[in-house]
């Protein structure tokens, strides 16, 4: 259980389903048999530019049936009408992990058995993150002098593949690009990046991390004057393929975002690199320093209380199902407690980028669950706020391709100030 919330520790375990695609299939040739209408009127897409299945043939037809059905068969009939779009059961897992934060390696006060067993035993996270300085700490030894040793045996040590997995990771300076860069291994033997001069990284170094397979760079505080990040000015060869976009008390999903830490620029946010074309998924992080990631900590109030936790969908609690997922971007960040998003595109997972003909509908599903209630849940559209609910579960048709390269992701926000984001989904005009 959630020592924040009593919720489980493991929200919405799934099962193995089919491709959203093959029951596509299967319902176009129920319809071919004449046994199920589709979402056909003609002048539809003349008239709207989204839609949902409340407005199918099926639906009306059961809404105008007459009087020769009780009404609890009509209610079945149109029930039956809408959830006939949707898609199946995932077919992948959700693990729930922190992505960010220190032991007295480096800045924090945890010694590493206790940071790990706070991630694991605490708050009962399947999945977490060590990322220490590289600098050790101001005037302390740097983590290559015998401290990285330290942690990549005890990532080891603290690993139950299929319980508990943890991440190789550490906190790298990246001045003029990213002054605060986390970079994750998809093992536990992985060497430090050391280049030209610590705490900096020329362009052609930044070029060769993120062109590498077995790391992933993930930025955080971007959008801050002292450690932030310019996506208006560097080329978007050069941004990562992730964004921390929620810590303790800090979003940078757009600029002045209500949940911001002391300062706030134009150009260091999650919008910024997306509308520059960035292919760039979210995550959270605590940036927890006290032992006490994953943890609600109400005596730091409002927002700051709540820690940055990331979600991910994969098959296995490992290190190559976790990595993998996150290379994917089949992820997304929240804050604090537990909460579910699954947010697919035309049977496309977050994260993914597909083509799609201009005259086809794009079928967008979503469904949030988390232990408060859902306040307002909101699809964001090219970097706008394109539909807005007050609940979390849906089916939307979108009929307008506005873009060659349209970007969705979810912002959802909770009845106790809770916020969370998906990763987006990229659509491409064919």
């Amino acid at each position: 259980m959630d020592p924040a919330g009593g919720y489980p520790a493991r929200l919405g375990q799934v099962i193995v389903g089919a491709s959203w695609a093959i029951a596509r299939n299967l319902r176009g040739e129920r319809m071919k048999k004449g046994i199920e209408s589709d979402m056909t009127h003609p002048d539809r897409k003349k008239a709207k530019r989204f839609d949902m299945p409340g407005r199918s043939a099926a639906y009306t037809d059961a809404v105008y049936s007459g009087t020769s059905a009780t009404s609890r068969e009509l209610r079945s009939k149109m029930s039956a009408a809408e959830n006939a779009f949707h898609p199946p059961a995932p077919e992948y897992n959700l693990y729930y992990g922190e992505m960010h934060g220190h032991s007295n390696l480096s800045d924090g006060s945890p010694d590493i058995d206790s940071y790990w067993r706070n991630i694991r035993d605490n708050a009962k996270l399947d999945f977490g993150v060590l990322s220490d300085h590289d600098h050790g700490g101001v005037g302390n030894d740097e983590l290559w002098k015998g401290k990285w040793d330290i942690i990549r045996t005890k990532a080891k040590e603290y690993y139950e593949p299929g319980k508990f997995t943890t991440l190789l990771a550490y906190e790298r300076d990246s001045y003029p690009w990213y002054n605060n860069l986390v970079v994750y291994y998809d093992g536990h033997d992985g060497e430090m990046l050391r280049g030209v001069r610590d705490g900096e990284f020329m362009e052609r170094e930044l070029r060769a991390a993120l062109a590498r397979g077995d790391i992933l760079l993930c930025p955080h505080d971007t959008y801050s004057l002292s450690s932030g990040t310019d996506f208006l000015a560097m080329d978007v060869g050069c941004m990562t393929p992730l964004i921390e976009v929620i810590s303790r008390g800090d979003s940078a999903e757009y600029f002045d975002h209500p949940i911001f830490g002391g300062s706030c620029c134009e150009g260091g946010t999650w919008q910024d690199a997306l509308r520059r074309g960035a292919r760039m998924g979210c995550i959270g992080g605590s940036d927890d320093h006290d032992c006490k990631n994953g943890l609600t900590a109400p005596e730091l109030g409002f927002p700051r209380m709540h820690p940055g936790i990331t979600g991910v969908w994969t098959a296995k609690n490992t290190v190559e199902g976790i990595f993998s997922a996150l290379k994917a971007r089949r992820c997304y960040g929240f804050m604090g407690g537990r909460m579910k998003i699954d947010f697919r595109i035309n049977g496309h997972w977050m994260g993914e980028e597909f083509r799609l003909p201009e005259d086809e509908d794009r079928v967008v599903w979503f469904d949030v669950e988390a232990d408060a209630p859902v306040d307002r849940l909101t699809l964001v559209k090219n970097c706008r706020d394109y539909v807005i609910l007050k609940w979390g579960r849906q089916l939307v048709f979108d009929y307008a391709a506005e873009q060659d390269v349209d970007i969705y992701y979810l912002r959802v926000q909770l009845t106790d100030g809770r916020w969370g984001w998906s990763s987006p989904i990229w659509v491409n005009r064919e």
